[in-house]
């Protein structure tokens, strides 16, 4: 099974976190790119340096200008929550300070926190592109207690090769426990109080997990085993944690490191949204990050019970074009609505989970797969870059749970994200890929024989 660790970024405000991450992620660290849509309003995203895959989280909105009515020691509480939320979840914390202001009280506090846990951490120096800010590192910071800082300036991204080689060296190892044959880990995300533990005490048809109506009930991801037929299902509930509206930014961040590490450890992520108010934006990130982890991906609209009473001359069907309209880059992922509190039309949602779990695992056979490819470029070529034009010798699928195929080409530089989206298609088409993220490598090769 596919599980990156997770990286977190912590810091007091105003010191480059989002910067940086921005900064990451530009360096081609995000293994999904071509999809249109995944990287708008994103807090993660999916990096591989060195042949290692990690979960980078980003800090969900500490903003020291929201408001006068909001005093320095909410912004220091929240800063705290959040640098205690990283250490507890997080396998990796990024710890940024700001090279150019120096030392602040804040970053002290931060530190103090991180310094209790055992988790690795990378004290990181932004800003550091100017000469006496770069000189002044060592001497502002390391009394931190976290090692030589690593200078970095995530505006012109000097230094960040450096940080991303140490951050591979302090991840954990990859050596994983097997999962049973038959288990199936199915992980319950989506916004606070949408009804994830519901969901989940409906599918175990008993109340093994409390419920309530109030946000933040659950406060840590809870595994399930359920045998159904001749599969283990693990569900693995989430935290939806919000406690006051002050605190929402170190709050929903540890929720996010929550779901991302959850998202991680299962095959499917059932996405849970609210039916009577629709996808938000914090859907769409969900989304993003279901999809960057190349997990199997079902949207499940609860509470329909309510939104039929509500009213409306809709369909189901209608609902569903609408949905996708909003989150263009997950169209290839199913859509039931259901009420877990009620049960109505809970049968819909596990065939739908055998059937994207039988996604995963499928393996289309080579030349059939040539085939396919073979007219789909004879029909619509790919457009010429600098009077070059792609040819396409052999499509193989050397991996499947999640599948994966390898394009051997002339020159992988010819393949535009439109076209790679167009090939995504074709395949989607011929091949019953519903709920499974697809993995395109291209890969050159020089021969004279192509099949385009």
């Amino acid at each position: 099974m596919f599980q990156p660790a997770t990286v977190a970024i912590v810091g007091r405000p105003n010191v480059g976190k989002s910067a940086l991450f921005n900064r990451l992620i530009g360096r081609r660290l995000a293994i999904v790119e071509a999809t249109a849509g995944v990287t708008r309003d994103r807090l993660y995203a999916l990096g591989d340096w060195r042949g290692r895959s990690f979960s980078l989280v980003d800090t969900a909105g500490i903003d020291p200008d929201a408001g006068r009515e909001r005093p320095e020691d909410e912004i220091a509480a929240a800063t705290a929550r959040q640098a205690e939320a990283a250490a507890q979840q997080a396998d990796v914390v990024l710890f940024v300070v700001d090279a150019q202001s120096g030392r602040h009280p804040l970053d002290e506090e931060v530190a103090g926190i991180l310094r209790a846990t055992r988790r690795p951490i990378v004290l990181v120096a932004n800003k550091s592109e100017s000469p006496n800010a770069a000189a002044s590192v060592h001497a502002e910071f390391s009394s931190l207690g976290f090692g030589e800082p690593v200078a970095v300036s995530a505006i012109h991204g000097e230094g960040t090769g450096d940080l991303l080689d140490r951050i591979v060296d302090l991840l954990p190892s990859r050596e994983e426990e097997p999962a049973a044959p038959d288990e199936l880990a199915l992980a319950i995300v989506g916004r606070p109080n949408v009804g994830k533990s519901s969901l989940l005490n409906a599918l175990l048809g008993e109340e093994r997990v409390l419920v309530s109506d109030v946000p933040g009930t659950t406060r840590d991801a809870i595994d399930t085993i359920l045998r159904r037929r001749d599969r283990t299902l693990r569900l693995i509930d989430t935290a939806g944690v919000r406690k006051k509206p002050e605190a929402h930014g170190a709050i929903e961040y540890y929720a996010a490191l929550r779901s991302v590490a959850a998202i991680a450890r299962s095959d499917i992520a059932l996405l849970l949204f609210d039916s009577t108010v629709g996808v938000t934006t914090q859907d769409r990130r969900l989304a993003g990050a279901i999809i960057e982890q190349r997990k199997g991906l079902i949207l499940v609209g609860n509470k329909w019970d309510l939104a039929r009473e509500q009213g409306g001359d809709f369909s189901q069907g209608e609902l569903a074009n609408a949905i996708h309209d909003l989150i263009p880059f997950a169209r290839f992922a199913p859509i039931t609505f259901l009420s877990a509190k009620t049960h109505r039309r809970l049968g819909s949602l596990m065939p739908l989970v055998e059937q994207v779990a039988a996604n995963l695992d499928r393996r289309i056979a080579t030349p059939a797969l040539n085939n396919v490819v073979r007219d789909a470029v004879m029909t619509h070529p790919a457009p010429a870059i600098g009077g070059k034009v792609l040819r396409v010798y052999y499509v193989s699928q050397p991996e499947t749970h999640p599948p994966l195929f390898v394009f051997h080409c002339n020159d992988p530089e010819l393949v535009p994200p439109a076209y790679e989206r167009f090939l995504e298609r074709v395949l989607r088409t011929h091949f019953e890929f519903e709920g499974v993220p697809l993995t395109f490598q291209f890969r050159p090769r020089r021969v004279e024989e192509a099949v385009a």
